[in-house]
């Protein structure tokens, strides 16, 4: 018992186990590939049962979709253009474009006490402790443990986890802090007569340095001012599918130093189709 309690204090203190537990991880890694390979061989089995008219309809339903999304894009590029140009004629920064890498869930701990999931993605691909993770909708959690071969996320409803993030609507800054149910993110220390209303969505403030500004994460579901209680009790919910995503992005932000490149790289591509 002293040798595990003095382990658990060098390793909280001064992470001397760290390269230990690195290098277990990649041990442990097959045994975690083979726990979810029942999951994926039975998708896989249920993918090839479809019957061809789903195939079809679900065909259909993408390529307007994708039309969709095209014609959208052509006006994000005009409004990208253009803003590229305010933020020059301001004499302001600015940054462009995240890259992402996809990655796939390998375990899930959804317990009261510890809300985090495993990765197929480590430091092999880049991935380092603090990077944001998304899933298609919004922010799922952050990196808080990296191996070669795969990492651990924690949730933004890990009850040890808060976020900086503002209200879309009118910007005002708060934190969305973790409760321990995969449903549930509390803001507390609000104001009674904060402006905050049901339906409310709540973004990525960008403050803290972890998180790019202007990400979805919870939409408020509940605003409660009981009497005696100097703030009032706001309830927000998650609009990440925390409990049923199973692929994740992994988001890096570009610095300041690539940022001609990748204009240089993005005005060639646009001339290219162009011609």
């Amino acid at each position: 018992m002293v040798l595990a309690i003095g382990l658990m204090v060098a390793d909280h203190r001064y992470q001397h186990i760290d390269l230990l537990r690195s290098t277990l991880s990649v041990v442990v890694y097959p045994l975690h590939y083979l726990a979810s390979l029942p999951g994926t061989l039975a998708r896989q089995v249920q993918g090839h049962m479809i019957e061809e008219g789903e195939l079809r309809r679900q065909n259909e339903s993408l390529r307007q979709d994708n039309l969709i999304l095209k014609a959208r894009l052509q006006r994000f590029d005009a409004l990208e253009t253009e803003n590229m140009r305010l933020r020059d004629l301001l004499g302001s920064s600015f940054k462009i474009g995240d890259r992402v890498l996809i990655a796939e869930l390998m375990s899930v701990d959804l317990d009261p006490y510890r809300q985090q999931v495993m990765i197929d993605k480590g430091t092999l691909s880049g991935v380092f402790v603090g990077q944001p993770v998304l899933d298609a909708n919004a922010v799922m959690g952050q990196v808080v443990q990296v191996n070669p071969l795969s990492a651990t996320v924690l949730l933004i409803t890990d009850a040890n986890h808060g976020l900086p993030v503002q209200i879309n609507r009118n910007g005002l800054r708060t934190i969305a802090q973790g409760t321990g149910f995969i449903d549930r993110l509390e803001l507390p220390h609000l104001p009674k007569n904060a402006d905050v209303r049901i339906g409310d969505l709540l973004v990525t403030s960008g403050m803290g340095g972890r998180f790019p500004p202007g990400y979805p994460v919870a939409r408020v579901a509940e605003v409660r001012h009981e009497s005696g209680k100097p703030f009032a009790t706001v309830v927000a919910e998650p609009t990440a599918r925390l409990d049923r995503s199973r692929e994740v992005l992994l988001v890096w932000t570009l610095p300041g130093s690539l940022l001609g490149e990748a204009l240089t790289e993005s005005a060639g591509r646009h001339t290219k189709e162009s011609k």
